[in-house]
């Protein structure tokens, strides 16, 4: 028995003809007399007098009618309980400076447009750190780069980011196509994170495949102060374009490191399952959500996205 059984039923009997019933819920005659011969064979019984004045209930039609209203107002009433009531709770998230930079304002946005009594706790760390405090139950979701990191957590790749040398425009050194290899680099000034930081193992071990080695003149831990010391022109750096992000009308130049190795996968790390709650399974969903619109609209440069 199905619902549009009792909905098609109960607006015959209102309105007496199985022809004006059709016509005001938009099926054809037949599919509807259909769905009711149906629904008697399914209850062994005759619930309709057809007759060439239209139909009417039978006995047995009559007192499914009054049940078949109750059981549609009931189910009615569930779906507007379940469209009305709100999602709450809270829900840590935590997301690397670069990854931020383009993922967290869309992403806290969304989350007020579709939970807005779910209370957000974003937090802004190297992506190492992050891990920890997923470990430690301090986080419900991260976005992490290293598949190790995510410490037996439930861990899913999200996104793969490609690599780009940045620099102020006339940089010494600084190349001036839109695509390089990291040998063309070898004697470019490089401004770079330490080793605790996991990008600059991927740089470094990107250089080691290309024979090279990076000629590094600072080492900077923080992606604010790393940039503003790109844009003063102390070096180039290397970074996922994502760190370009807060650099809208800036004289930096962005060229795309074609080195295979020069690529960097985002994951989704999260608790495990039974440990979520309600607003981080929405959570979830909505950070998905968000970042696959930022890579379709262009709006996260260098991003290819891996699709569940």
């Amino acid at each position: 028995m199905e619902l549009r059984q009792l909905r098609y039923f109960v607006r015959v009997v209102e309105l007496g003809s199985m022809g004006r019933a059709a016509q005001e819920m938009g099926v054809v005659t037949s599919a509807l007399s259909q769905q009711i011969s149906r629904l008697e064979g399914e209850l062994a019984t005759r619930l309709l007098q057809r007759d060439a004045r239209g139909a009417r209930a039978t006995d047995a039609g009559m007192a499914f009618y009054q049940q078949a209203q109750l059981a549609l107002r009931h189910a009615d009433d569930a779906v507007r309980a379940a469209q009305q009531a709100r999602l709450s709770g809270h829900v840590s998230v935590g997301l690397a400076p670069s990854t931020s930079a383009v993922l967290a304002l869309p992403f806290m946005q969304a989350m007020r447009a579709r939970y807005p009594d779910v209370r957000l706790r974003m937090v802004e760390s190297l992506s190492g750190h992050l891990a920890g405090m997923l470990t430690a139950r301090q986080l419900d979701l991260a976005v992490l780069f290293d598949a190790g990191e995510s410490g037996g957590h439930a861990s899913v790749p999200l996104l793969e980011e490609r690599l780009f040398v940045l620099g102020l425009r006339g940089l010494t050194g600084l190349p001036t196509a839109a695509r390089v290899r990291l040998a063309e680099l070898r004697h470019l000034p490089l401004l770079l994170p330490s080793h605790r930081h996991g990008l600059r193992a991927t740089v470094d071990a990107a250089f080691r495949r290309s024979r090279g080695q990076p000629n590094l003149v600072l080492e900077v831990d923080g992606l604010a102060v790393l940039m503003d010391a790109v844009c003063a022109g102390l070096a180039a750096t290397i970074q996922p374009g994502a760190a370009t992000a807060r650099l809208a009308g800036s004289d930096i130049v962005r060229a795309e490191i074609t080195d295979r190795g020069a690529r960097r996968i985002n994951r989704l790390a999260a608790l495990p399952e039974d440990e979520l709650s309600p607003a981080a399974l929405a959570a979830r969903v909505v950070l998905r959500d968000v970042a696959r619109a930022l890579v379709q609209g262009g709006q996260w440069p260098g991003v290819t996205l891996h699709e569940a």
